[in-house]
């Protein structure tokens, strides 16, 4: 895979649409008096050179749209309108936040239609990067670009020169920089999910920016792509990663190759160690090509010698996990998709085959149903600890978001990993994590390579008040 400007408009084939929908529900109202987010089309360069600009949709008409800064305990407060010519909503991806305020139609508010609004009004509990996206249709409106992200700042934050978002993408587009249809192709549904011909970071390709030796960066990296996995390096940079989906790591640990997928965030701490005059790139590894996707170029020093290592951040309020070894342990398993065995699974009540399944766009099931379910997957009293088996018995990754908490991989000697929101799993294998359910509400739990979770890969957990 090469993304050049020569070669990314590349035939993007023109797929059939054939579109499942999500669910509907009743407006909610909003406060008139508060800040504005409008999600609404807009016009922007999303190729260099001698391309037209794109149509998009995005949030104040920009992709990204605004960068959310607030301080941590503070109260974020919008008042989303909707100019799209579709029904949306916004979900606050990765906050703890209250659940009424979490965005998913049909579970926890009311579709916001075209011309509508609804006031969001939460606390941001946690430091950190968190981001925020669409809920309905969400495969197409992110795929056109509607999407944020949020820093919540700590109260004393580490060290560094700058500090900067960096939001990955990719689009699929047509030769005329416009951005090819075939949202709700079964081909893509199948497989691993709509990919792109062409990446930017921040809404621009060929991103670039100055740098200078010496100077230590505080990089927060954000996939906020349909579904492609972003396996990346360092060239010219050293440092170290802090935080992973906005929680802090116990320790800062060296950053060698990373693996971001769908939904994913990664914060780094890196000095640049480049030359004078030279670059340096955050590089985007396909196969056995190197792309880079970020670039550095390097002009002055900032000082000779390097700042020491990084402390740990500040860790944030969420709650020690009980018990591992007694909590209670339900199964989530992942079927069907392309090359999978699945010959049928539940929708709507009843069984049905695999033809059914795709003529009504589900491919994809959790635990043979291939729908939201009515029941959740799991009841949780408030402050239990419980353990979630994950099996992958498909032939794709899957990156599993919890809505609402954070949880840890727990290893086979038993031992917890980093607090994360959205865990990848690849092809045959299983992985367990464990939470506590300490956030009142029913909070979705699914697949965020988006495709998947609109084609079936969706459940939910119900946290007792």
């Amino acid at each position: 895979m090469a993304f050049t400007r020569r070669d990314f408009l590349g035939a993007a084939a023109a797929l059939p649409l054939a579109g499942p929908g999500l669910w509907k529900t009743a407006l909610a109202a909003a406060d008139p008096t508060a800040q504005v987010l409008r999600a609404t089309s807009g016009m922007t360069r999303l190729v260099p050179g001698d391309f037209p600009e794109t149509q998009i949709w995005g949030y104040d008409g920009s992709t990204p749209g605004p960068v959310i800064r607030v301080r941590q305990g503070e109260t974020i407060v919008r008042r989303f309108i909707n100019e799209l010519p579709q029904p949306s909503t916004v979900h606050w991806h990765g906050i703890r936040l209250k659940n009424g305020m979490d965005g998913v139609p049909g579970l926890t508010q009311a579709l916001v239609p075209p011309k509508g609004e609804f006031l969001y009004e939460f606390d941001a509990p946690d430091a950190g990067t968190y981001w925020y996206h669409p809920h309905n249709r969400t495969w197409e409106q992110m795929a056109r670009g509607l999407y944020g992200a949020i820093v919540v700042e700590e109260n004393e934050p580490p060290v560094a020169d700058r500090d900067e978002v960096l939001l990955i993408d990719d689009w699929r587009l047509q030769p005329d920089a416009s951005i090819a249809g075939g949202f709700d192709a079964m081909m893509d549904w199948s497989h691993g999910g709509r990919m792109g011909n062409w990446l930017t970071v921040n809404g621009k390709g060929e991103y670039r920016q100055p740098a200078r030796h010496g100077e230590r960066l505080r990089l927060r990296l954000v996939n906020v792509a349909n579904a492609r996995i972003f396996p990346l390096r360092l060239d010219g940079l050293e440092g170290w990663i802090v935080a992973l989906d906005g929680q802090p790591l116990a320790r800062p640990e060296r950053a060698g190759r990373m693996v971001l997928a769908p939904a994913q965030r990664i914060d780094l701490l890196v000095d640049v160690v480049a030359a004078d005059g030279a670059r340096a790139s955050i590089d985007f590894l396909s196969g056995n090509d190197i792309y880079p996707l970020v670039g550095f170029d390097i002009d002055g020093r900032v000082r000779t010698e390097r700042l020491s290592p990084p402390a740990p951040l500040a860790p944030n309020p969420v709650p020690p996990l009980g018990d591992t070894g007694q909590a209670r342990t339900v199964t989530l398993r992942m079927e069907g998709g392309a090359m999978g065995g699945m010959g049928g699974a539940m929708m709507g009540g009843r069984m049905m085959g695999m033809r059914n399944l795709v003529a009504a766009g589900r491919v994809w099931a959790f635990n043979g149903v291939a729908d939201m379910p009515d029941a959740p997957l799991l009841a949780a009293s408030r402050g239990e600890t419980v353990k979630i088996d994950m099996i992958n018995d498909t032939a794709w990754p899957h990156a599993i978001h919890l809505h609402g908490h954070h949880f840890r991989k727990i290893d086979k000697n038993g031992q917890a990993g980093p607090l994360r929101d959205t865990l990848l799993v690849d092809r045959g294998e299983t992985a367990q994590i464990a939470l506590v359910a300490d956030n009142p509400g029913k909070w979705l739990l699914h697949c965020h390579m988006l495709e998947h979770s609109a084609g079936g890969m969706m459940t939910w957990i119900d946290v007792a008040a």
